[in-house]
């Protein structure tokens, strides 16, 4: 049975349509010291203490100013570097976990559900349900049919540019590869590095390969595939890796040794000509340049699926099973999936859209705006690939296969009989 709840257009982002971890130690890993949310009033319910992976400026203080206005208990956030805390959430959930913590919708949320590890929170649900779409309903609930996570904003990859830019060299959204491609060769000749690429941090390359599987094999086959039902060494998913190789020689080199905010950096000033990652590259650029950003969803490739899918995670909170404040946490997690707490998130981050069917959305930018109605035409959405799979195969199979083929991109066929192998391992 397929537990993946994979959203499609008929039940999903209705929402954008209708709106238009971790411990003081994160088991060994280096952290802020918890501090309490300043301006912080105490309530009837204790403390609630919040393990945070927005460890980025915007996104911290996006959380502070959101728990500021929780006044049922007091608060301790403890911010975690946002890789530390992914590559640890086993260990940190199975130790000494915060009450409540930062988390993805989807097969990530399920994972730790199935395992015990996080508290079911169907009667908080009962609450607030009737503020969220089915689809992000679906997005929240374990294999159980229980409810285990509220969702609190989402985004939407696409390939990001800087209007004026685009205006002075006279480039145009390109409709199919081919135009990408010969768009690519004209920045080369213009002196811009075409695409903005980075991946030290392990992830940003998974966003990649997401689009250049839907786009070439449907969305159908690249869930299966996220889900170890297909392999690794059929022709479609090298097929995958052929086109990438042959995007590689206009991608910004040496990108095993940069982050995706030195790329997206490069992109704001004007170094690179187009990123191709979630809408957040918007915090790395000046508030007075943000309405110079704009995007177009990745190109067709295939004419059978079009441009019909796109990756729109979504991010919210849950509560570990080891939580030491059950009715606390409770109450935040409401107070997170109030139409005015996601208002302050989508104003203070540029790079997030509410998940609430009932925010505001009149306050977004221009950039959200559109950021919504892509989400609201694309008939499948993914969750993105360490979203969508396994935890442990995202982290130690595709992470270190992905910067393989990045650093060795003419090496294809024995790194896919390599992840092959390994998922044969964890997919039993």
């Amino acid at each position: 049975m397929d537990h993946r709840l994979p959203i499609s257009r008929r039940n999903l982002l209705l929402a954008a349509a209708a709106t238009f971890g971790v411990p003081a130690v994160l088991a060994g890993c280096g952290s802020d010291a918890p501090t309490p949310a300043p301006g912080q009033a105490s309530g009837n319910l204790g403390t609630v203490t919040i393990g945070s992976n927005a460890s980025d400026e915007i996104p911290k203080r996006s959380l502070d100013t959101v728990v500021k206005g929780f006044t049922q208990a007091t608060t301790r956030i403890n911010t975690v570097d946002h890789n530390t805390f992914q590559e640890n959430i086993n260990r940190y959930l199975r130790g000494t976990p915060e009450d409540v913590f930062t988390w993805f919708a989807g097969n990530r949320m399920q994972f730790f559900a199935e395992q015990g590890l996080a508290v079911d929170i169907s009667d908080v649900w009962q609450e607030i349900g009737a503020d969220y779409t089915q689809a992000f309903k679906d997005q929240s609930t374990g294999v159980d049919g229980k409810q285990y996570f509220v969702p609190f904003t989402y985004y939407p990859w696409a390939v990001f540019y800087r209007k004026s830019l685009w205006e002075e060299k006279g480039y145009e959204p390109p409709a199919t590869l081919d135009e990408f491609t010969a768009l690519a060769r004209k920045m080369q000749a213009d002196g811009i590095i075409p695409i903005a690429f980075a991946d030290k941090d392990g992830w940003p390359a998974m966003g990649t390969f997401d689009i250049l599987n839907m786009r070439t094999n449907g969305y159908d086959f690249h869930i299966s595939l996220m889900g170890g039902k297909e392999s690794w060494t059929d022709p479609r998913v090298k097929q995958v890796f052929d086109t990438w190789r042959g995007l590689m020689e206009y991608h910004q080199p040496a990108a095993l040794g940069r982050t995706w905010q030195e790329a997206g950096q490069s992109l704001a000033q004007k170094k690179t000509g187009m990123y191709l990652l979630g809408m957040f590259v918007a915090q790395q650029f000046p508030e007075a340049d943000r309405d110079d950003l704009d995007f177009f969803t990745f190109p067709e490739i295939n004419p059978a699926y079009g441009t019909d899918s796109i990756d729109a995670p979504i991010d919210g909170y849950m509560i570990s099973a080891k939580a030491k404040n059950v009715d606390g946490a409770k109450a935040l997690l409401k107070h997170f999936a109030q139409a005015s707490s996601q208002n302050i998130a989508t104003e203070l981050d540029p790079g997030t859209l509410a998940a609430s069917s009932k925010a505001d959305t009149s306050g977004y930018s221009a950039l959200q705006k559109r950021g919504a109605e892509l989400v609201s035409k694309a008939t499948h959405i993914a969750q993105f690939l360490d979203r969508d799979t396994r935890p442990d195969f995202a982290s130690t199979v595709m992470i270190p296969s992905l910067q393989t083929f990045v650093g060795k991109p003419n090496e294809i066929d024995p790194l896919l009989v390599n992840i092959e192998k390994q998922k044969a391992n964890i997919f039993r």
